[in-house]
């Protein structure tokens, strides 16, 4: 069971980081940040990875990034993407994996506060993507939130939801597989809701 589980985190986790890979450089320019899947695919590594292994993976798809693969928003990649002005919210990301994974390894995968978790999560990778965006081109706050912020809301809270009702379903039919460690504890989390 626990190489089982292993083999599980280790394959999952370079699958989280793929689909950033191939998901990721697919974005809608909105302003000078784009709208693009990498979050969603965080979102979902954190049901499917927990804490730990959805860091990881995104740490992974940042890295293949940094050396010059085209996996950033637009097909970019390389060291100038992470030093320039959205260069903070790629960063953020890690913050907000390790967020909402605690948010759900706490609650066991309840929806509801997972869900809750993310957006915290999300809020603080804008926060610190927006502080080196106004470091980097120095907007005022409102300015930055005017083209950061607000118009990301809406896609990252329909993200959220998504995410909720694919990670649940496929975190289920794992646990039912047994290749999640902590299958009895949302077992029993589940017959309380």
């Amino acid at each position: 069971m626990k190489n089982k589980t292993k083999v599980y985190q280790l394959t999952t986790c370079a699958l989280m980081a793929a689909l950033m890979c191939v998901l990721g450089p697919n974005s809608v320019p909105i302003g000078p940040v784009p709208v693009s899947l990498t979050n969603l695919v965080i979102y979902l590594a954190v049901y499917l990875l927990g804490t730990k292994g959805s860091t990881i993976s995104y740490i992974v798809y940042l890295f293949l990034g940094m050396i010059g693969l085209p996996v950033f928003s637009g097909y970019e990649g390389g060291i100038g993407k992470l030093a320039g002005p959205t260069g903070g919210y790629l960063i953020g990301f890690i913050l907000m994996a390790i967020i909402c994974g605690i948010f759900m390894e706490k609650s066991h995968a309840n929806v509801v506060i997972t869900s809750l978790g993310m957006v915290l999560g999300t809020i603080v990778a804008y926060l610190f993507g927006t502080i080196w965006f106004i470091y980097q081109l120095e907007y005022t706050w409102s300015q930055a939130l005017t083209v950061c912020v607000f118009p990301f809301i809406p896609f990252d809270l329909a993200k959220i939801v998504i995410a909720g009702i694919l990670g649940k379903a496929i975190r289920h039919a794992l646990a039912k597989a047994h290749l999640l460690p902590t299958a009895q504890k949302e077992k029993q989390t589940d017959v309380q809701e």
